[in-house]
């Protein structure tokens, strides 16, 4: 799947996040922006950690998808974040995310989020996804 496909699925599939997340490159990793809103904030006006958290395992999600096809039904099994340092206020995040190894039945993937525009790393995630078996 490319870029627009992905974008289009994340829209049909999943509503309650369109206009969120989406797909911002695609190539040898996928780059996923979170467009942060009032909605993904907490006191002090910082990203909250469940909205980091949904960055990461849309993204990694998406990257396993960009290699598999359109597998609606691959499910998150395990997941870690090490939540590193504050987001930067006002900006959008941004996942840097890769594959690290793809079988038939599992999937692990691992990213790095970013402020939009800045360097420091905010969050390093890295999970795992069942894939269903293929039907006949």
């Amino acid at each position: 799947m490319d870029r627009a496909a992905l974008n289009a699925f994340l829209d049909r599939e999943f509503p309650q996040i369109a206009g969120q997340i989406r797909v911002e490159a695609l190539d040898q990793a996928l780059v996923a922006r979170l467009i942060v809103g009032p909605q993904h904030l907490r006191p002090g006006g910082t990203v909250s950690g469940p909205a980091i958290f949904a960055l990461a395992d849309v993204a990694i999600y998406l990257a396993i998808l960009a290699r598999i096809g359109e597998v609606a039904l691959a499910v998150t099994t395990n997941a870690s974040v090490d939540f590193m340092r504050k987001p930067q206020a006002g900006r959008d995040l941004l996942a840097d995310c890769r594959i690290l190894k793809l079988g038939r039945t599992l999937a692990v993937g691992e990213c790095l989020i970013r402020s939009d525009g800045g360097s420091d790393i905010v969050a390093r995630c890295s999970m795992t996804y069942s894939i269903p078996p293929k039907r006949a």
